[in-house]
Order: structure tokens, then C-alpha cells, then sequence
């Protein structure tokens, strides 16, 4: 079809059988539309934009065209100009501005700040409120959290412009773990491009620091996006500069490294790395025993290797290994952990599917979708879209429309 040919079939789907109808449709849908009566399209006009070289309507026209036609110019034929935006489009850029903008506005405060006494007690009161943030986290789920831990970001970053010494450089390192927590947040809530941010804010604040187990975990933290993203390579690449100056690290940031490198090697294939960076991994967690606010999920979480073992296995499809894995971790994870909670259910149901048994894991994603409607979880919505996938060989039974049914209260924009 040549594009002169999409305007008039548009045309006569609209029941305009000739362009003289056409114009004069067109220009009263126009001028009721815009509440312009000396809006006009003539029946020469409209003969040229069906010609050859129809040319390119003005903004106003464009939307017009749309409005009664229910399509743009460029599917209607037009060649559309350099710089050409749709009026919906341009909606969106502006709001996607505006997001950006609240993403970023607690890290990008312009300084310098006016000079003040800062306490070096303020360090301590940091570090607690974070481990408050973290149980926060785990009853409520992102979205709640994510301005309240932002703002005391900023706070801390004001702090930092006044501190001196050593009162400056715990602060630094308590900020990094802000920051860090922040990313994790936007992460969990699906907002990949908040979360690359705020782990570039992580970093940079962890370089400040100079402090190398610092550093160390702001880089697992990246990789921690990486995985999300499905870039098994670029996890490696990141661990592997954690571990390669291993002899300045404690054994928490070795341990986090360990676990997200065999994250990475899940996502490449690569079964026989997972196991011995779990194992390797597991002998560490006994010795994590220092005293930082920050990354003590190994230590806060029952079964916390092996819940990065399971996750691994699923990745790799090896479902029966997964499953009674998840059965275990099941057990051992407190009701109040909801979040984590859904995401292990999700889990375990898709185990469940690459077993063979598609009614355990529809019984399974009933009480992960009661969770994820709690929690507003990015993470459990997605494992339940990978859920769906586990169960495409039963798309045309029952338990499959079932299963539809469920999920269809936690879908994205629901």
C-alpha cells in the first residue's frame, strides 16, 4: 500500500465517501474539537494529502486527524518531520522529567551549604534509624519507605558538607549504606532507571569514603542491577573486582560478592560455579561478625545462602533441586518478612511448574499474589510473569485459565 493509500482507506472506514465529505467532516469534528470555528480543511487539501506528496498537517490538524480518524499523521501516510513528537508522547517525556527529577533531587542538592557544628553522635543515630529501614522494608515493601530514606540521604549529604575528620568519614560510609538502600528500594519497586542511579550515587559516595570494604559493597550493590537485568557477564565482571583485592575486605563484603557472583554465573549457565561459590560462600558466614549497619542480610535472614542456591537452581530450570530447597526456606522464613516471603512463594511455585506439577503451583501463587497486592513488589511480579512461562505447557488447560484469574489482580498497572 502506498501511503497516499492509508489516508483514504482511513477515509471510507470513517463512512466518507468522497473527499469533498471528508474535508467537511473533517473540519467540523475540527472546530467542535478545538472550539475554533475558523478551523478548515478544504476538499484541496485533503485531494493533496491522498496525492503523491501529501505533505505534513500543522500540529492542531495533526491531533484533529487523530481524534476522529484514530490515528497519527505517520500511520495515516504522512512523512513525519525531523522532530516530530506525538502530543501523548510528549506527556509522557514530561512526566517521565518530572519522575526523573524527584529520583534524583535528594542526591543533586546544589552546595555550597551554609557552614554548621555537626556531632559526631549524628553517626550513631544514622546507623540505628538504618537498621529500622531495614525492618521497615521487610513488613511494608518499597514504595512507602522510598521518600523517608531519600530525605535522610539528603540530610546526611547537607551533614557531610560541614563535617571535619573523622566525624566527615563516618559519615560518608553511613551515607553510602543510605544510598545504597535507596537504590534497593527503587529496584524492588521496578524502576530500573531510579535504581542504576541511586547505585552510581552509592558508589561515588563509596569512593569518597576511601574505605575498600566500602567500595566493595557499592559494586555488589551494581551488580545487584545486573542481575536484574539479565547481564550474567557484567555480574562476574563486577564481583571478580571485589574479590581481586579480597585481603582488604572482611568477610561480609566477600560473602556478598561471593553470592551475587554465582547470581551472575546462574545467568550464563554455569551450574558447577554456582555450587562452589555457595559453598565457598557458607564458610564465610560464620566470621561476619562485624559491627556495620549495612549489608546484614546474611545475617538477618534464615537460610540466607540458601535461598541464593535456590534462586540459582531456578534460573537454570533445575526444578527438583529448587523445589524441596524452597520447601526448607519456607519454613524457616517468619510471616513478617512478607516481601521476601512473595518472592519465595513465586519461586517455589515455578519449581513446582518445571517439576510437572501445575496445580501445586497455581495452590503456591495464590498466596504469593496475596502478598504482592500487600507489598507493591516489583521483584514477586516478576517472578510471577516467569511463573506464566513455567506453565505455557498447560496454557489450554483449566488450571492454566486459573492461574490467569489470579494473577490478573497483580498484574502491572493494576
Amino acid at each position: 500500500m502506498s501511503r497516499n493509500d492509508a489516508l483514504r482507506a482511513a477515509r471510507l472506514r470513517a463512512g466518507w465517501r468522497t473527499v469533498e465529505q471528508a474535508a467537511v467532516r473533517l473540519t467540523a469534528h475540527g472546530q467542535q474539537l478545538l472550539d475554533d470555528r475558523h478551523f478548515t480543511v478544504s476538499a484541496r487539501t485533503w485531494r493533496r494529502w491522498e496525492g503523491q506528496r501529501p505533505g505534513w498537517p500543522s500540529g492542531e490538524t495533526a491531533v484533529v486527524l487523530h481524534d476522529a480518524l484514530g490515528r497519527w499523521p505517520e500511520d495515516l501516510g504522512f512523512t513525519a518531520p525531523p522532530g516530530w513528537i506525538r502530543p501523548e508522547r510528549q506527556q509522557e517525556e514530561q512526566l517521565n522529567r518530572r519522575t526523573f527529577v524527584s529520583v534524583t533531587a535528594a542526591a543533586l542538592v546544589p552546595g555550597p551549604v551554609a557552614p554548621q557544628y555537626v556531632d559526631p553522635a549524628l553517626i550513631d543515630y544514622f546507623e540505628q534509624q538504618l537498621e529500622g529501614h531495614y525492618r521497615a522494608d521487610m513488613f511494608l515493601g518499597p514504595h512507602d519507605l522510598i521518600g523517608t530514606v531519600s530525605a535522610q540521604y539528603q540530610l546526611i549529604d547537607k551533614l557531610v558538607r560541614s563535617a571535619k575528620g573523622e566525624t566527615r568519614d563516618g559519615l560518608l560510609r553511613v551515607g553510602a549504606a543510605y544510598a545504597a538502600l535507596v537504590g534497593w528500594l527503587y529496584q524492588d519497586a521496578g524502576d530500573v532507571e531510579g535504581a542504576v542511579f541511586w547505585r552510581g550515587i552509592t558508589h561515588e559516595i563509596a569512593v569518597r569514603s576511601r574505605e575498600p570494604h566500602v567500595i566493595g559493597y557499592a559494586l555488589v550493590n551494581q551488580a545487584q542491577v545486573r542481575t536484574d537485568l539479565g547481564d550474567g557477564h557484567a555480574v562476574i565482571d563486577l564481583c571478580e573486582a571485589v574479590l581481586k583485592d579480597s585481603h582488604l575486605l572482611g568477610p561480609k563484603v566477600r560473602l556478598m560478592a561471593m553470592q551475587q557472583q554465582a547470581h551472575g554465573a546462574s545467568l550464563t549457565g554455569d551450574r558447577n560455579t554456582v555450587d562452589r561459590l555457595i559453598d565457598q560462600a557458607e564458610n564465610l558466614l560464620a566470621h561476619v561478625d562485624d559491627g556495620l549497619p549495612w549489608g546484614n542480610a546474611c545475617r538477618r535472614t534464615p537460610a540466607y545462602l540458601e535461598v541464593q542456591r535456590a534462586t540459582c537452581y531456578g534460573r537454570l530450570r533445575l526444578g527438583r533441586e529448587a523445589l524441596p530447597l524452597w520447601e526448607q526456606i519456607l519454613a524457616v522464613t517468619p510471616g513478617t518478612a512478607r516481601r521476601d516471603r512473595g518472592v519465595y512463594l513465586a519461586r517455589h511455585a515455578t519449581a513446582a511448574a518445571d517439576c510437572g506439577d501445575p496445580e501445586q503451583a497455581l495452590d503456591i501463587a495464590r498466596a504469593a499474589v496475596e502478598i504482592t497486592a500487600e507489598t507493591g513488589s516489583a521483584r514477586t511480579r516478576r517472578e510471577l510473569k516467569a511463573l506464566e512461562q513455567a506453565m505455557r505447557p498447560w496454557q489450554d488447560s483449566s488450571v492454566s485459565q486459573d492461574l490467569h484469574a489470579v494473577l490478573a489482580s497483580v498484574r502491572e498497572g493494576n
